[in-house]
Protein backbone atom coordinates (compact mmCIF):
# COMPACT_ATOMS: atom_id res chain seq x y z
CA UNK A 1 0.00 0.00 0.00
CA UNK A 2 1.00 3.36 -0.71
CA UNK A 3 2.01 5.57 1.37
CA UNK A 4 -1.49 7.63 1.14
CA UNK A 5 -4.19 5.72 0.04
CA UNK A 6 -5.49 6.74 -3.44
CA UNK A 7 -8.74 8.76 -2.60
CA UNK A 8 -11.80 8.03 -4.90
CA UNK A 9 -15.45 9.83 -4.96
CA UNK A 10 -18.37 7.70 -5.67
CA UNK A 11 -20.64 9.88 -7.67
CA UNK A 12 -24.18 8.45 -8.43
CA UNK A 13 -28.11 8.44 -9.14
CA UNK A 14 -29.77 7.40 -5.14
CA UNK A 15 -31.60 4.74 -6.97
CA UNK A 16 -27.85 3.02 -7.06
CA UNK A 17 -27.63 2.99 -3.65
CA UNK A 18 -27.17 -0.53 -3.58
CA UNK A 19 -24.49 -1.19 -6.43
CA UNK A 20 -22.77 2.54 -4.61
CA UNK A 21 -22.15 0.48 -0.68
CA UNK A 22 -21.05 -2.54 -2.77
CA UNK A 23 -18.44 -0.19 -4.95
CA UNK A 24 -17.63 1.67 -1.86
CA UNK A 25 -16.52 -1.84 0.10
CA UNK A 26 -15.20 -2.88 -2.92
CA UNK A 27 -12.79 0.13 -3.24
CA UNK A 28 -12.37 -0.01 0.87
CA UNK A 29 -11.14 -3.50 0.18
CA UNK A 30 -8.65 -2.61 -1.99
CA UNK A 31 -6.82 -0.20 0.19
CA UNK A 32 -8.41 3.37 -1.29
CA UNK A 33 -10.50 5.76 1.42
CA UNK A 34 -13.55 6.33 0.05
CA UNK A 35 -16.45 9.31 -0.24
CA UNK A 36 -19.40 8.95 -1.37
CA UNK A 37 -23.05 10.33 -1.44
CA UNK A 38 -24.94 10.58 2.21
CA UNK A 39 -27.76 7.79 2.23
CA UNK A 40 -31.52 8.43 3.33
CA UNK A 41 -34.03 6.00 3.84
CA UNK A 42 -37.18 6.28 1.15
CA UNK A 43 -39.28 8.36 2.99
CA UNK A 44 -37.03 10.86 4.16
CA UNK A 45 -38.04 14.31 3.65
CA UNK A 46 -35.52 16.90 2.35
CA UNK A 47 -36.10 20.47 1.90
CA UNK A 48 -34.84 21.85 -1.67
CA UNK A 49 -32.71 23.81 0.84
CA UNK A 50 -31.23 20.77 2.07
CA UNK A 51 -30.53 19.42 -1.43
CA UNK A 52 -28.89 22.34 -2.54
CA UNK A 53 -26.72 22.28 0.44
CA UNK A 54 -25.84 18.53 -0.18
CA UNK A 55 -25.18 18.53 -3.60
CA UNK A 56 -22.51 21.29 -3.25
CA UNK A 57 -21.30 19.23 -0.31
CA UNK A 58 -20.50 16.42 -2.81
CA UNK A 59 -18.70 19.08 -4.80
CA UNK A 60 -16.14 19.53 -1.87
CA UNK A 61 -16.09 15.21 -2.02
CA UNK A 62 -15.15 15.58 -5.38
CA UNK A 63 -12.57 18.23 -4.47
CA UNK A 64 -11.03 15.40 -2.26
CA UNK A 65 -10.53 12.96 -4.61
CA UNK A 66 -7.79 11.76 -6.75
CA UNK A 67 -10.10 10.05 -8.83
CA UNK A 68 -13.91 10.09 -9.32
CA UNK A 69 -16.29 6.88 -9.92
CA UNK A 70 -19.19 7.05 -11.26
CA UNK A 71 -21.52 4.44 -10.77
CA UNK A 72 -24.06 4.07 -13.68
CA UNK A 73 -25.55 0.91 -14.09
CA UNK A 74 -27.50 0.52 -17.23
CA UNK A 75 -25.56 3.11 -18.79
CA UNK A 76 -27.64 5.26 -16.41
CA UNK A 77 -26.56 9.11 -15.45
CA UNK A 78 -29.11 11.55 -14.13
CA UNK A 79 -28.86 15.32 -13.71
CA UNK A 80 -27.16 15.50 -10.56
CA UNK A 81 -24.72 13.18 -11.58
CA UNK A 82 -24.06 14.99 -14.93
CA UNK A 83 -23.28 18.43 -13.16
CA UNK A 84 -20.65 16.15 -10.95
CA UNK A 85 -19.22 14.96 -14.36
CA UNK A 86 -18.93 18.11 -15.63
CA UNK A 87 -17.32 19.75 -12.05
CA UNK A 88 -14.58 16.81 -12.09
CA UNK A 89 -13.97 17.78 -14.92
CA UNK A 90 -13.22 21.09 -14.98
CA UNK A 91 -11.04 20.07 -11.89
CA UNK A 92 -9.42 17.80 -13.82
CA UNK A 93 -10.26 14.94 -12.07
CA UNK A 94 -10.10 11.50 -13.64
CA UNK A 95 -13.44 9.49 -13.96
CA UNK A 96 -14.04 6.37 -14.57
CA UNK A 97 -17.58 4.51 -14.77
CA UNK A 98 -18.66 1.34 -13.49
CA UNK A 99 -20.55 0.69 -17.16
CA UNK A 100 -20.24 1.72 -20.31
CA UNK A 101 -21.79 5.09 -21.00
Amino acid sequence: MPDRPEIVCICGSARFADEMATANRDLTFAGAIVVAPSVFQRGDSITTEQRTALGALHLRKIDLADRVLIVNPGGYIGEATTREIAYAQATGKPISFTHPT
